[in-house]
């Protein structure tokens, strides 16, 4: 095992040197934005990034063995290794990719899993460091949907390795300075127009364009929404927390809301099971609303 990991960081250099180019790009967009007096930056709001990101990498790194140990367990078959290396590696690209769009929606459409990811939305930025911050319980999630991926043959290690190529290409779409790519390129890959529609609270953007590299799943799934000049985004959560910059709180106020809807009386348990597993906003009394019901009260006032 130590072994493997040790090989892992030393043949994968891109991992690596992925910390210095984030540096450097941030660097720049801070330069750029304080120059041109875009405020695109607050303080407090990238350092609350980042601690996100120190959290998420601690926890990531506490149970990456775990993980490693329990997808080893589901490799019973060898498909994939069947493949030639170029096309083994363009097929787990994809595989991959498919499988982070479902993680991502059902994070977006299971208030327990929501739960996990609401951190990385509540932010009324969108900057570079933005991709830094973290859900940071993403580690206990994300390798159950990779398991089919073992399950066809592909390698754990290369998994990871492609997991960490994937999030590399979806930080750097977190800034507001590219306002398009050229159509071909919109059209297959996800930009950072699109990506900013995805972290928008206007009811028209709502759960759309889940893709981390690919667009084409949310344009095949239905998800997908390209950003309108007659639609200025708005960056955060339609109710943002009361504290955003408490360390503790901006991790757990999700679960803490999700505890008191779940726990509130007069309420049978198949209502409680649908506040843990029925869409973010879901309600038996129609206090709060999915975003589905918003857009659908949104028609109706149009």
């Amino acid at each position: 095992m130590w072994s493997n990991l040790s090989a892992y960081f030393t043949d994968y250099w891109l991992i690596a040197i992925s910390t210095p180019i984030y540096v450097v790009l941030i660097t720049l967009e801070v330069l750029l934005s304080t120059y041109q007096h875009r405020k695109y930056y607050a303080l407090k709001d990238s350092a609350m990034n980042m601690w996100l990101n120190i959290v998420n990498a601690s926890i990531g790194m506490f149970v990456k063995f775990a993980v490693l140990l329990i997808m080893a367990w589901f490799a019973r078959f060898d498909l994939a290794s069947q493949l030639p290396n170029f096309i083994y590696w363009i097929c787990l690209f994809f595989g991959l990719d498919f499988c982070f769009y479902l993680e991502h929606r059902a994070e977006h459409y299971c208030r327990l899993l929501w739960a996990v990811h609401v951190t990385h939305h509540s932010s009324e930025e969108f900057n570079l460091t933005t991709g830094f911050r973290s859900s940071v319980f993403r580690p206990f999630i994300s390798f159950w949907f990779f398991i089919p991926l073992v399950i066809l043959g592909f390698k754990p290690l290369d998994i990871l390795l492609m997991d960490a190529i994937c999030q590399i290409y979806g930080i750097v779409v977190h800034t507001r300075y590219i306002q398009s790519m050229p159509s071909w390129f919109e059209s297959f890959f996800v930009s950072p127009s699109h990506h900013r529609v995805h972290h928008a609270s206007n009811v028209i953007y709502l759960d759309k364009n889940m893709g981390m590299v690919l667009i084409i799943w949310d344009k095949l799934f239905g998800t997908f929404q390209e950003e309108l000049e007659t639609e200025k985004v708005v960056y955060g959560l339609t109710k943002n927390p009361e504290e955003p910059y408490h360390p503790i709180k901006i991790i757990f106020h999700e679960w803490i809301q999700l505890k008191q809807d779940f726990f509130q009386q007069g309420i049978s348990m198949r209502e409680r099971l649908k506040y843990l597993f029925n869409p973010p906003g879901w309600s038996h009394n129609g206090k709060t609303l999915t975003a589905k019901e918003m857009r659908k009260l949104n028609d109706l006032k149009i």
